[in-house]
């Protein structure tokens, strides 16, 4: 159980941040960009659960709760990944869950003839802009992981997050009926320029 009595410490003033293991690191560390990026992702789901049906709520409220599961994860240092009552760490079954989840929204869609446009509803939209976070908390645990090892579950997990959230803002926009379509070169006119 988790009990924050008071919120500033001023232990961060200097520019470092304390890890789970009671080390500290530059707050600008590859690990605290993954962590920051993580943090960003959760933070545009929680705006886009205020645009989408209920219908959804719960999933994004438990994909909000591993991405805390992440955060921890990641600002726990190691080698050794393996989930203990003491430490917290990301696992398949997470992953599998998001798998299952987007397979059950994707039977229901139809087959993508173009590559789409963010946006759409509203909260179509909103998923869009998460999914991008997602794809950049990936970049950074990737980046990451080039430096020090990191769970490979935690990456599975980011990855497929962005894929998933991908058939979601689908989903949102009526089924995939409602998915604004890219079209190459729309703008370009004949000559191949700007038509302003």
């Amino acid at each position: 159980m988790v009990k924050l009595n008071k919120i500033y410490t001023r232990t961060g003033d200097d520019g470092t941040t304390g890890l789970v293991d009671g080390s500290r690191v530059a707050k600008h560390d590859a690990r605290m960009e993954a962590i920051g990026a993580v943090d960003e992702a959760n933070s545009a789901l929680g705006l886009a659960v205020c645009a989408v049906v209920m219908d959804h709520h719960a999933a994004l409220h438990r994909i909000q709760n591993d991405l805390f599961d992440l955060g921890a994860d990641l600002a726990t240092p190691g080698e050794d990944f393996t989930p203990s009552p003491m430490v917290l760490r990301m696992v398949a079954a997470q992953t599998d869950w998001l798998e299952r989840a987007m397979d059950g929204l994707n039977e229901k869609l139809p087959p993508l003839t173009s590559f789409i446009l963010p946006g759409g509803d509203e909260g179509a939209a909103r998923v869009h802009v998460a999914r991008a976070a997602a794809r950049r908390a990936e970049r950074a645990m990737v980046a990451l992981s080039a430096e020090t090892p990191i769970n490979p579950q935690a990456l599975a997990y980011i990855n497929r997050l962005s894929d998933f959230l991908f058939v979601l803002a689908r989903a949102i926009n009526a089924h995939g009926e409602g998915d604004v379509l890219w079209v190459p070169g729309a703008s370009r006119g004949d000559a191949g320029v700007s038509q302003d």
